[in-house]
């Protein structure tokens, strides 16, 4: 296997560190300015499109589509990886290039099943950055890790879908420009488990779509939200319908793989964003005689992290390398694995910096505590731990099994 960069990936990577370093890493104490003046939590604020434009003008948009050079670079997620690791290091930088989640995934999800019709509708605008959207799978009632477990019904009714249900944890869906709501319920609880569930399209603006309340995660009200929503008789075009009637499990594995890669690889950039600002405080502050650098528990701290990036690295490498070669399917194993590793590496290293910065570490000074909350909460999206080291144990297991 082969983890070298593309040329092309090679050269958007140089673009992109020049693009970060001029614009977004700047833009930083603009878009918190621009926040804390709007007194809203969900403001959007004028410095991302300001940095959108940049991006496009740059040709760093939409790097994330592995499926189609239509729309994109047509990027393989070996390619993608290291470029996707780069955008981990802002909050900024994922929606300056039209690569955030979630709606990466509902782009997946329109490209790949789609009609024209909804690609027309709802896809373009979300290519252009137009507007966001929202999944709306989780569940406060039932296990939502089991994807089965999901009780919204999805009912026809004459040339209409009639929707029922009570999600939360929706990502984006406290966002005004939230236009579009990719819902997954329940088609026909008779049939087969796994081919119980469909997909459908709801506009966020339907009137019988209600956001009961944003949840925060560990305190911070992220600008995208976290939301309570209730669907109460949501009705809607027979057209809306994603993909087929009972392929919602399906639809939402081949979306969750890409997600939980993104995800790792973003983390990683987050890391090594956290263990630049330790190692710079390190070397910047004294204490009892000498600079904190100069420290062997300091020392061996920045060891670990180095060591622990690395590992991290190469086992999601291995991953968008096996999803390249061998398909999402085949690599589930190996994604699994770095949805388990990396987001706990990821937060021991953002632990480490923010226990070197004492306490401004845990303030608003820094960006360590919030992405220390990020980390935490992504050991749970996407699937708990629990979930992603059963099937990697299943895996194992496999290969000893008697016949």
């Amino acid at each position: 296997m082969d983890f070298a960069l593309s040329p092309k990936a090679a050269e958007l990577k140089n673009k992109l560190e020049a693009f970060m370093t001029q614009r977004v890493y700047p833009g930083e104490a603009v878009y918190h300015k621009q926040m804390e003046d709007a007194g809203d939590p969900h403001f959007h604020a004028p410095i991302l499109e300001e940095l959108k434009e940049e991006a496009k003008a740059r040709g760093l948009w939409n790097l994330f589509l592995p499926h189609t050079t239509k729309w994109t670079e047509g990027l393989s997620n070996l390619d993608y990886a290291p470029l996707c690791e780069i955008l981990g290091r802002s909050v900024l930088a994922p929606e300056a290039l039209n690569c955030s989640a979630p709606d990466t995934g509902n782009m997946e999800l329109l490209t790949m099943f789609g009609t024209d019709e909804q690609k027309d509708q709802w896809l373009e605008p979300l290519l252009n950055g137009e507007i966001r959207s929202a999944f709306l799978m989780t569940e406060p009632a039932v296990a939502s890790s089991d994807a089965t477990n999901i009780q919204t019904s999805i009912e026809l009714d004459g040339d209409s879908w009639v929707i029922n249900g009570h999600k939360w944890f929706i990502s984006g869906a406290a966002n005004p420009r939230c236009q579009l709501g990719i819902v997954m319920g329940k088609t026909d609880p008779t049939a087969a488990t796994h081919l119980q569930q469909s997909m459908i399209i709801v506009p966020m603006q339907h009137p019988n779509l209600k956001v009961i309340r944003d949840l925060t995660v560990f305190g911070y009200n992220d600008r995208e939200g976290h939301c309570e929503v209730i669907l109460d008789n949501v009705r809607v075009p027979k057209s809306n319908l994603l993909g087929e009637i009972g392929g919602g499990f399906a639809m939402s594995q081949a979306r969750l793989g890409p997600g939980r890669i993104h995800h790792c690889m973003r983390s990683i950039g987050a890391a090594e964003r956290a263990l630049e600002l330790l190692c710079r405080r390190a070397e910047g502050r004294v204490a009892f005689g000498s600079a904190l650098s100069e420290k062997g528990v300091v020392q061996e701290t920045i060891a670990n992290c180095r060591i622990e990036i690395d590992q991290a690295r190469l086992l999601t490498l291995h991953a968008a390398w096996l999803m390249d070669t061998v398909g999402n399917k085949q690599a589930r194993g190996s994604i699994s694995a770095i949805k388990v590793a990396v987001p706990m590496m990821a937060s021991r290293v953002i632990d480490r910096a923010m226990q070197v910065h004492g306490g401004a570490g845990m303030s608003q000074d820094f960006p360590l505590a919030q992405a220390y909350a990020l980390q935490r909460y992504l050991r749970l999206a996407d699937g708990p731990d629990e979930v992603h080291r059963g099937v990697v144990a299943k895996l194992e297991l496999r290969k000893y099994r008697v016949a």
